[in-house]
C-alpha cells in the first residue's frame, strides 16, 4: 500500500510540472503579443532548457519572474532572444552534402536560364558563402540570385559583412576540399589579424532579409531551397507548416535540401518529391 505522503509528493511534482508548462506558455504568449516573435510552436524541450538557462543567468528563480523581466526590459528580451536563436554552423558544414549537391544537383541546374536559391534560417551566413563558392566554381553564380533569410536580424548583419574568425579557416579549408572544392580556398578571402574577409563578388547575387518561418509567407518561387538543421527545433505542427511553405515556394523540379536529422519521407508531401540523395537529404519536387 502506498504511503499517503508519497501520493502528496507525486501530486506536488505533477502540479509543479503543470505550473511550469503554464508559465512557459504565458511567457511565449507574452513575447508574441508584446514583441511579435512567435516561439509558441518551437520544441518544448529545447525552449525549456534555454528558458531555464536565462532564468539562472538573470539571477531569478521562476519562469514567471523571467516573464516580468522580459515584458518590462527589452534588454532581457534581447538576451533571451539570443538564447532562443543559438546558431551552430560552419562553412561547408557536412561536406558530403555539398559534394552531393555539386555532383547531383548542379547538372540539373545547368539546364535553367536563371536560378533562385532560398537559404532559410541562414544564421551568420557560412553556408550561404559556401554555396556561392560552389556555384562560382561550377560557372552558375552569375545566373543565380541567393535569398538568405533568418529570424534574427543581428546574425543577418553579421552575415552581410562576410567576416569570419581566421582561427576557423583551417577547419573550413578541410571542409571545402572534402566537398569537392577545386581551387585554393584562400583565393576566396583576404586574411587580416583576427579575421578572414570573404570577397564581395560572393555576395553580389545575395539578398539578406529577415523572415520568420513560423509566421511569414512565401515571397518568391525558387529552384532551390536549403534549410538544414532548423526544423529539428520545431514541434510537429510547425514542421508541417514549414514543409507546406517550402512546397508552395518550390518550382516544379525544384530542389530541397534538409539537415541530416530531417527528412521529407515522414511528411504529407513525401509523395511529391523524388529522393536525389536520401542519405544527404536532397530531394526534387515532382508533383
Amino acid at each position: 500500500m502506498t504511503h499517503p505522503a508519497v501520493n502528496i509528493v507525486k501530486c506536488l511534482e505533477r502540479d509543479l510540472s503543470e505550473v511550469e508548462r503554464i508559465e512557459i506558455e504565458l511567457l511565449l504568449e507574452g513575447i508574441y503579443r508584446h514583441y511579435g516573435f512567435d516561439f509558441r510552436d518551437y520544441s518544448m524541450s529545447t525552449l525549456r532548457r534555454r528558458i531555464w538557462h536565462r532564468v539562472r543567468a538573470e539571477g531569478l528563480s521562476t519562469v514567471s519572474g523571467l516573464q516580468e523581466k522580459v515584458l518590462h526590459d527589452p534588454r532581457v528580451m534581447d538576451r533571451l532572444f539570443a538564447d532562443f536563436t543559438i546558431h551552430v554552423t560552419e562553412m561547408f558544414r557536412d561536406p558530403t552534402f555539398f559534394l552531393a549537391f555539386r555532383e547531383q544537383a548542379v547538372p540539373l541546374l545547368r539546364e535553367l536560364p536563371f536560378i533562385r536559391i532560398w537559404h532559410a534560417g541562414c544564421s551568420t551566413g557560412e553556408e550561404v558563402y559556401s554555396m556561392a563558392i560552389l556555384l562560382h566554381e561550377e560557372g552558375l553564380l552569375k545566373k543565380t540570385r541567393i535569398y538568405a533569410t533568418d529570424l534574427n536580424d543581428a546574425v543577418l548583419r553579421h552575415a552581410k559583412k562576410g567576416k569570419f574568425s581566421l582561427d576557423k579557416m583551417k577547419l573550413y579549408t578541410a571542409n571545402y576540399f572534402r566537398s569537392g572544392g577545386k581551387n585554393a580556398f584562400s583565393e576566396y578571402y583576404s586574411a587580416h589579424r583576427e579575421y578572414a574577409q570573404f570577397h564581395s563578388f560572393l555576395t553580389e547575387p545575395a539578398v539578406f532579409a529577415q523572415h520568420n518561418l513560423a509566421t511569414d509567407h512565401s515571397f518568391n518561387e525558387f529552384q532551390v531551397i536549403i534549410c538544414r538543421n532548423v526544423l529539428i527545433y520545431f514541434n510537429s505542427g510547425l514542421q508541417s507548416r514549414v514543409h507546406r511553405l517550402f512546397y508552395d515556394s518550390l518550382s516544379m523540379g525544384g530542389l530541397l535540401g534538409l539537415g541530416g536529422r530531417e527528412t521529407i519521407s515522414l511528411t504529407e508531401y513525401a509523395g511529391c518529391y523524388d529522393s536525389i540523395s536520401e542519405a544527404k537529404r536532397l530531394y526534387r519536387k515532382i508533383r
